[in-house]
């Protein structure tokens, strides 16, 4: 007769090795099947059987499991890095396309608030359609008035149509030309209206820049006499929403974040899920900012990126 530790490690080679299922396991030996299966469990907590994934998906789910554990986020999306760097808007909006389709079916998103950015274009072309007629979808910021690269506000319209949603449109610059004519446009009651109503999305999907010209807000949305140099001097890691924050995600004191035509920070933070994405290196300082701000409920991210972040 083998004695017990003998018959739970034969058990878990005929298992996970010599691929028997439990049933033909328990003929083997002259157990029953409740019994095999306690023993493979037992093989587990003992350590006796230990499992590994040869796969670069393997490391992705960890590093998203420890990203929510250090940041305490609600959910993480890690993609591989691609050797390939211009391949990195694709490949997160893919992977953000994907998490999406579950999330709004199983949340049961009524209102979904998106901003614009090349992954969150790249988004709209992966997703599956799926007809919710009662959703609202909305622009949660003004948008780019010059540049080619980008329509900002035809994303929110994709977003709508993958949906069959209601669309609603902030139709404004992601600037004003001044604080006060900031302030002079948000005091008229459409807008009030507006801030109101985007700020109580379910979920809300935005992209961050980083201080370089790589970013489409630097290259094309900063206001007249602002450059990113200036900016960068006064600690600026990248921007969240059109508003530019140092290296711990709080707000830069410097007036172009009174010129932004976008919710407060404060205000974004009431919103439930904010799906926040950044991938490259370039983006690890912004990216390190809004974690430490406490921005994001769930972050997407590229595998390199998310290693960089959690080494500091």
């Amino acid at each position: 007769m083998m004695d017990q530790n003998d018959l739970i490690v034969r058990a878990s080679w005929l298992y996970h090795v010599e691929g028997l299922t439990q049933a033909q396991i328990a003929d083997r030996l002259y157990l029953t099947r409740r019994r095999v299966n306690e023993m493979l469990a037992q093989a587990h907590r003992d350590g006796v059987v230990k499992v590994s994934f040869n796969s670069k998906l393997a490391d992705c789910v960890a590093l998203e499991a420890e990203l929510c554990q250090r940041f305490g986020l609600e959910d993480a999306i890690v993609v591989p890095t691609p050797e390939d760097a211009s391949q990195i808007h694709k490949i997160m909006g893919r992977a953000v396309a994907a998490y999406l389709d579950r999330f709004i079916a199983a949340h049961n998103i009524r209102s979904f608030g998106v901003a614009w950015g090349s992954t969150l274009r790249e988004t709209i072309q992966f997703m599956t359609p799926q007809p919710r007629e009662d959703m609202e979808v909305h622009s949660m910021t003004g948008g780019l008035t010059q540049g080619t690269e980008i329509n900002t506000f035809e994303i929110v319209r994709g977003f709508a149509q993958v949906f069959s949603a209601h669309c609603r449109y902030f139709v404004a610059p992601i600037y004003a030309e001044s604080p006060e004519s900031r302030d002079a446009i948000i005091s008229q009651t459409v807008f009030r209206r507006t801030y109101e109503t985007i700020c109580n999305v379910d979920l809300a999907y935005f992209s961050v820049g980083d201080a370089s010209n790589r970013s489409l807000q630097v290259r094309y949305g900063l206001p007249e006499g602002i450059g990113i140099e200036e900016l960068k001097e006064h600690g600026a890691v990248g921007d969240l929403a059109g508003r530019f924050l140092n290296a711990e995600g709080k707000q830069l004191d410097h007036t172009i974040n009174r010129q932004v035509l976008a919710p407060e920070l404060t205000s974004l933070k009431t919103i439930r899920h904010r799906l926040i994405v950044g991938g490259g290196a370039h983006k690890v300082p912004i990216v390190t900012a809004i974690l430490k701000g406490g921005h994001p409920t769930i972050l997407a991210i590229d595998a390199e990126s998310a290693k960089s972040i959690l080494r500091q």
